[in-house]
């Protein structure tokens, strides 16, 4: 089964987030990815993540369709023209990807080559429509058709929050409109928090209509956790989670029984489709958390 009828299915999925490597050999980029074969149920690969060059996205991902793995196509609007975005969408239906996320990318101004220029000629939401367009009717923008097909799933980045009073989902909103079907969000790392979330989406009309996966990570230390709470936008980390590190004689084992915890939690939110594993200099964690997880969780796919 693929991703999408996995999710389509009620099955709930693991995705998780690799890093292609600043090198041009394919076996590096394997060494992250082949030990998640058989475990997660797609792997997403990142595109110019933090701003910084490595191995290009659409190439990484048709690595892992030759070995067997699926791959979500991370892919941002922030280096290519409409152009370039076009024909990387038609790269990856021609390489057999399918599952594609779209995304703004970070600033140039928070990489290792700050005076690069960013291009930002489409949003999230127009490469959406870009996609669909292609996907539903054969053809660009300009109306031309395409040959072959492009069969894709479309995702979308999101940001949980404990809704305060009156407010309402725009912007996801916006992206569902222009047709996204899952959602992969940043770090959320408190489930009453999405429950709320959830329930809040529910009541705008947005419930059932994506597919979310909540982005969860095994923390390295008490300090990386009181670091991503702090500094990384949109990142939900408790005190008590942190507190939790912090009185661990084993931090690197207690940060696994942590994340099998919350898979667990939310796996018991109806609307909650999976989760998306980012472990940023962790990656040997992320199997044996999967591993942990799936022994418990019935609705794992």
């Amino acid at each position: 089964m693929t991703l999408q009828e996995k999710l389509d299915a009620g099955r709930f999925a693991i995705t998780v987030e690799v890093t292609p490597p600043v090198s041009a050999s394919r076996d590096e980029l394997l060494a992250k990815a082949l030990p998640l074969k058989g475990l997660a149920d797609a792997v997403n690969v990142t595109d110019g993540a933090g701003a910084r060059p490595h191995l290009g996205a659409v190439t990484a991902a048709a690595i892992l369709v030759e070995q067997g793995i699926e791959p979500v196509l991370q892919l941002t609007c922030r280096d290519r023209n409409r152009i370039a975005l076009q024909s990387d969408l038609l790269s990856a239906a021609a390489c057999g990807v399918r599952n594609l996320l779209m995304l703004r990318g970070d600033d140039p101004s928070a990489g290792d080559q700050p005076d690069a220029k960013p291009v930002f000629d489409l949003d999230p939401r127009q490469l959406l429509e870009t996609a669909r367009r292609l996907r539903d009717a054969g053809e660009l923008p300009s109306g031309r058709k395409i040959t072959g097909s492009a069969p894709f799933y479309l995702g979308s980045a999101d940001n949980p929050i404990d809704p305060p009073e009156g407010w309402t989902p725009k912007g996801l909103a916006a992206k569902y409109e222009a047709g996204a079907q899952f959602v992969q969000t940043q770090f959320c790392m408190d489930s009453q928090v999405v429950r709320r979330y959830m329930a809040r989406l529910d009541e705008q009309g947005l419930g059932g209509k994506l597919k979310f996966l909540i982005g969860i990570v095994p923390l390295r230390s008490a300090k990386s956790a009181r670091w991503i709470k702090d500094k990384l936008y949109g990142a939900i980390i408790p005190d008590a989670t942190i507190a939790r590190m912090e009185a661990a004689a084993d931090p690197a084992a207690e940060s696994r029984a942590i994340c099998v915890d919350i898979i667990r939690e939310l796996a018991d939110i109806p609307q909650v489709a999976g989760v998306h594993i980012m472990a940023p200099n962790n990656d040997a964690a992320v199997p044996l958390v999967i591993v942990e997880a799936r022994k418990s969780i019935k609705r794992l796919a």
